[in-house]
């Protein structure tokens, strides 16, 4: 494979090389010589005053270089040429690594530890979700703005974090699968979400069921390609910050609803 490298770009020098040699005969077929005689009619279209420049003892040649359309543009592509030989020129090793290499460096991700409670609590929230289409009159714009708030709000970038670690483990390729197969599934619930609150009829629930049917089993298997340890750690991360949130909802009770509990 080097060697066949090596060759193709031993020939696109030499035809760099052979493409400046004709155009350099290019351009100087394209200067032409103005004969000035000492003497004559030339000197005559000029007035008196003039005449003792023109007067001069021997004949003098003036080397007149005339650059067509043509001619600028061969002299453009010989510059580009040139910067391109300039390239091919230089030693493998620079060649490996650009020079916006040092500005299009590659996010560094977060342990696989920070993304996992993040994911789980988004598949909670989506089951919550399928709760909520089980009432009579569902509140669809609610639904919604579920699908955008709490960890939801970050699923795409947490899922393809996850799956970037499946990758390097050698499981990209499923991984990737699966956020794909998840993403499209949300985008059509919350399309669907989009239609019934508009009173379309060709919005169903048992539609919606499918979605959030299809999108848990994407992160269901997404969760797989993560190693035991660290995904235990996760659950227990995620039932903890339910719990705290559970908590919270209940101090935010006014005080007959706290009295009542306590009765209860």
């Amino acid at each position: 494979m080097s060697f066949r490298v090596h060759k193709n770009t031993t020939r696109m020098m030499n035809w760099i090389r052979d493409l400046l040699r004709q155009s350099a005969r290019k351009m100087a077929a394209t200067t032409t010589t103005v004969s000035l005689p000492a003497h004559g009619s030339f000197c005559s279209v000029f007035p008196p005053s003039r005449v003792l420049f023109f007067n001069l003892k021997q004949r003098r040649s003036v080397r007149c270089a005339l650059f067509p359309p043509e001619t600028r543009q061969s002299r453009r592509f010989v510059s580009l040429s040139l910067v391109f030989l300039n390239f091919l020129s230089l030693p493998k090793d620079a060649m490996g690594g650009s020079v916006l290499d040092k500005y299009l460096k590659k996010k560094k991700l977060d342990p696989l530890e920070a993304y996992i409670p993040a994911v789980i609590l988004t598949e909670l929230q989506i089951k919550d979700l399928g709760k909520f289409l089980e009432v009579d009159q569902p509140k669809f714009a609610d639904c919604r703005n579920l699908l955008r708030s709490g960890p939801a709000a970050s699923l795409r970038i947490n899922i393809r974090a996850v799956a970037q670690y499946a990758s390097d483990a050698g499981n990209g390729k499923s991984a990737f699968s699966n956020v794909d197969g998840c993403l499209r599934a949300l985008e059509d619930l919350d399309s669907l979400l989009l239609r019934a609150s508009r009173n379309d009829s060709g919005a169903s629930i048992k539609s919606m069921e499918m979605k959030i049917g299809t999108a848990l089993d994407e992160l269901d298997s997404l969760l797989k390609t993560v190693p035991a340890d660290v995904l235990e750690k996760g659950r227990a991360m995620a039932d903890a910050y339910r719990t705290s949130e559970e908590d919270t909802e209940l101090e935010n009770l006014d005080p007959e609803s706290k009295k009542l509990e306590s009765i209860l």
